[in-house]
């Protein structure tokens, strides 16, 4: 029995070998926090050596996957901090990051289960597990350039899961593709039509692996990730924070996360002539 963290925005449910991760914060569409992803790392570190742990299986609570950042912090923003004192927008965006690459390089399968939506951080999250089940309804989108800031810590997991060049049309448009389109692009695995079916294609995919072997599986992972090629993470994740701070204290990024807050248009939006 893995020795779990005490959390408050995820909610932990161990049933057997599988362990459920809800992100539970449904009044605000499951958006990430700084406590979220220190509570998803503490999770993961928690399982990292623990072989009774076979499945982890996240989704949403409230009937959404998340909705992406928190973007009335972002809005608040100040002044970036004089040298030698830490700057906490660079500090969460690289702690969302490492997140990220824990989840992604967890020796367990990880499940995505995907409904209403997957934004930003969200999106992130679907493209580093193992197996991404979505509703046919779900709406994806690397939403961030709409508000003025950067895919800043998801673009190397996205670029490794889709390529370069479908990533590079979702972020810089900042289009919302469906679960259909999604699964067409190899976000998704499987599409499904409702939240019944989502439940039982999560049951059928946990069976599936239970049937192989725990060690097996966690080296398999490994080795995978390792064909994939040479990745310098950790540098790409320092300039992603470097980036993001940039993005969210400039002009662009303090207009974008204001209207998101006051529920307007940005001022750059114009339409085709």
């Amino acid at each position: 029995m893995p020795n779990l963290p005490q959390t408050s925005h995820i909610r932990l449910d161990l049933r057997g070998a599988v362990l459920h991760l809800w992100l539970d914060r449904p009044e605000l569409r499951n958006a990430l926090s700084p406590q979220m992803a220190r509570e998803i790392m503490a999770t993961f570190a928690a399982i990292a050596e623990d072989r009774s742990v076979r499945v982890v299986v996240l989704r949403g609570a409230g009937g959404t996957f998340c909705a992406g950042g928190d973007i009335k912090s972002m809005s608040a923003a100040g002044e970036a901090p004089p040298p030698g004192v830490t700057d906490e927008i660079k500090e969460n965006i690289r702690r969302f990051g490492v997140m990220l690459a824990a989840v992604n390089a967890a020796p367990q399968v990880v499940i995505a289960a995907v409904e209403g939506y997957a934004m930003g951080g969200g999106f992130g999250l679907a493209c580093v597990a193992d197996f991404t089940i979505a509703m046919a309804d779900a709406r994806f989108a690397m939403s961030e350039v709409t508000i003025g800031v950067v895919p800043a810590a998801i673009s190397p997991f996205v670029v490794q899961r889709i390529g370069l060049t479908t990533a590079r049309r979702l972020g810089v448009s900042g289009a919302r593709i469906s679960g259909i389109e999604a699964a067409a692009i190899g976000i998704a695995h499987i599409t499904v039509a409702d939240a019944t079916a989502l439940d039982a294609a999560v049951r059928d995919a946990c069976d599936q692996v239970l049937k192989s072997a725990p060690g097996a599986v966690a080296a398999t992972k490994w080795l995978m990730l390792r064909a994939a090629g040479p990745s310098p993470i950790a540098e790409l994740l320092d300039d992603a924070a470097e980036c993001f701070a940039e993005a969210v204290r400039g002009p662009e990024g303090r207009e974008g996360t204001k209207a998101f807050v006051e529920k307007r248009k940005p001022s750059w939006v114009t339409q085709v002539e």
